[in-house]
């Protein structure tokens, strides 16, 4: 049976907040089986905040989470990582309201992750397997997810600017392909849109550091680390989003300029609706068992 997994040691990094620019130190703690993601305020008496759909705050560029009025801010991307490196239990610990940005991927908690190593626990893993198809529309934006054996998602774009137009991207999340495809890819922001954002509280951490910056027809901090590395992040995203669900699920995956919004809205609806779906768990050598090939994946 495939087994829940925690990490073998605790992780430190200090940074930025993307939106808020307020720094912040952050750890990752291995937590017990059956706890989850957890995020934990240090810096408000230790208060708890659950990765679960129910404590979802706000979602517009970022998703945040609160509790009794407690903030948790733009977690997508630890949450992503988590689940690219097949992690179920961890205590997140921050001093501040927001994660870090680090260089704007999921790269460096991937990285961190290596590093401290991976435990396997004795509880078996539970998957939300996808049962029957679920779709969302919203104007031009779709997102939807189908049965499938394994976790799979489809994404695509569409900007108009020369450096990225109509782009789509698919992965299995299986053999490694998280940490090679999905990991590395950036946030990125339209320079003509910062004061704007700004003026609306938001990316006042944001820099060529941490994000990849558009003029109006070019970059500000090239190269890109993929040549469609934009809808990657999108990917990276969803996939971080999609953790609120509590589980790794079996499904695929499927979006057309979805957004976080949505991404989240479908979370929820799949959770209020148990015919969409059925826990299970998994027989050795299932192709669902994506993260097993984290200690060989080539190094990022």
């Amino acid at each position: 049976m495939k087994h829940e997994q925690t990490i073998r040691a605790p992780i430190e990094c200090r940074g930025v907040g993307l939106h808020s620019g307020a720094p912040v130190q952050l750890r990752i703690l291995p937590a017990p089986a059956g706890t989850g993601v957890v995020f934990r305020r240090v810096d408000l008496d230790g208060f708890e905040v659950e990765a679960i759909s129910r404590n979802v705050a706000r979602v517009s560029y970022a998703t945040s989470l609160m509790k009794k009025g407690v903030f948790i801010s733009t977690t997508e991307h630890v949450l992503s990582a988590c689940i690219g490196c097949g992690i179920d239990n961890a205590i997140v610990e921050l001093d501040n309201l927001e994660l870090p940005i680090l260089d704007g991927s999921a790269r460096p908690f991937i990285d961190a992750i290596r590093k401290a190593g991976i435990r396997k626990q004795r509880r078996a893993r539970t998957y939300l397997r996808i049962r029957r198809e679920l779709e969302l529309r919203e104007g031009d934006k779709f997102i939807a997810v189908y049965p499938a054996e394994s976790y799979s998602v489809a994404y695509t774009i569409n900007f108009p600017h020369p450096l990225i137009g109509k782009e789509t991207f698919s992965v299995d999340l299986s053999d490694g392909n998280y940490i090679r495809e999905i990991a590395s890819a950036r946030t990125f922001g339209f320079l003509h849109e910062a004061d704007a954002m700004r003026q609306q509280g938001l990316i006042r951490g944001a820099s060529t550091e941490n994000a990849v910056v558009l003029t109006r027809d070019g970059l500000m901090n090239p190269p890109l680390r993929f040549d469609d590395e934009f809808v990657r992040h999108k990917v990276l995203d969803l996939i971080g989003d999609l953790a609120l669900l509590g589980k790794q699920i079996l499904g695929n995956v499927v979006a057309d300029r979805a957004g976080h919004a949505m991404h989240t809205a479908l979370v929820s609806r799949l959770l209020r609706d148990r015919s969409l779906w059925e826990e299970t768990t998994l027989e050795d050598n299932h192709p669902a068992e994506f993260p097993a090939a984290l200690a060989s994946a080539s190094p990022l």
